[in-house]
């Protein structure tokens, strides 16, 4: 099969397409020949060097898709060859086809298309875990979204949105503000002008419940500025850095919680429950159209490259997809 693979880290231009055998199906696994597969962040630190795939997984880049079964392993029951379906992966997606645990294959919701579909896994997997099992937030509190236009921003906006959540955001241009408000977001800052930590003081009454970050440490104090008493900052990303001075007692004073996360490196079993949990509390809103994936470009497979340049621009809001 095709897969792209990276020579060597570096740049954009160390991806390439190469002939691989195919995947092999063991129990409990289920084999997508795919369709498409969402781009991510954690991709581009993968082809940097920076991201390595967790032990006995695929080293071909990917962590979400979307395809149809081709193949069903031992001990794997609810699913049928020929069947639609998304998947959260630990890699292996940037291919033409990627064994599965079952429990991390997902049905597409109604009213997706199939490869529309390999925008949600990841997505709504993060945010649901992060922002709702993870931070528990609840109707009438508040969220704060760093990166509002992007992929997960932009379904944390949604999701929190129709669930009675008041929602604040930052993203970068006036295009990228509108799309926010437009999704559904109450307040939304512009941070090349404007200081968020200022502007979550005048909108809201001591600050937010919950933060989704994805950058780390370049705004690690400001977040905490920005929370309110007993407040959870839940960090997903390091597009800011990985190093910060933490203030303790700043901390303490708002008894505030800062909990770091990531989904690709859980055990099989936590990512087959956090599969189960979207299936049940989220699906339902985007069947309904109430959430639904918002999708930037496509590229086909053998331009991964100009994919990752193209996120690496950071001129793209939704995701970016790579078309099989």
């Amino acid at each position: 099969m095709r897969a792209v693979i990276a020579a060597e880290p570096g740049g954009p231009e160390v991806l390439t397409v190469t002939e691989i055998p195919d995947p092999e199906v063991g129990p409990g696994e289920v084999l997508l020949d795919v369709a498409a597969a969402g781009l991510n962040r954690a991709d581009l630190l993968q082809r940097q060097g920076f991201y390595p795939p967790p032990p006995g997984t695929s080293d071909v880049i990917g962590m979400e898709c979307s395809g149809t079964v081709a193949a069903i392993g031992p001990d794997v029951t609810g699913w049928s060859v020929g069947d639609q379906a998304c998947a959260l992966l630990s890699g292996g997606g940037y291919a033409e086809r990627v064994a599965v645990p079952a429990g991390q294959l997902m049905p597409i919701p109604d009213g997706v298309d199939l490869v529309t579909a390999a925008a949600i896994p990841e997505v709504a997997c993060t945010v649901w875990s992060n922002v709702f099992m993870v931070a528990g937030l609840r109707p009438q509190e508040t969220l704060l979204v760093h990166g509002g236009a992007g992929g997960i921003g932009s379904f944390a906006i949604q999701l929190a949105h129709r669930l009675g959540a008041r929602v604040i955001t930052t993203a970068g241009s006036a295009e990228k503000i509108a799309a926010c408000t437009a999704l559904g977001a109450d307040v939304a800052i512009n941070y090349r002008d404007q200081d968020f930590v200022a502007v979550v003081g005048e909108q809201t009454d001591g600050g937010v419940d919950v933060i989704l970050d994805n950058m780390g440490a370049k705004y690690l104090d400001r977040n905490i500025d920005a929370l309110r008493t007993q407040g959870r900052l839940v960090i997903i990303g390091m597009q800011g850095g990985t190093k910060a001075e933490l203030d303790i007692n700043k901390l303490l004073r708002k008894r505030g919680a800062v909990i770091a996360t990531n989904l690709r490196g859980r055990p099989t079993e936590e990512k087959s429950a956090i599969c189960a949990s979207v299936i049940e509390h989220v699906w339902p809103l985007v069947s309904e159209g109430l959430v639904r994936p918002i999708v930037g470009r496509t590229f086909p497979l053998a331009e991964a490259g100009a994919a990752h340049a193209f996120m690496e621009s950071g001129e793209h809001s939704g995701k970016i997809l790579l078309t099989v």
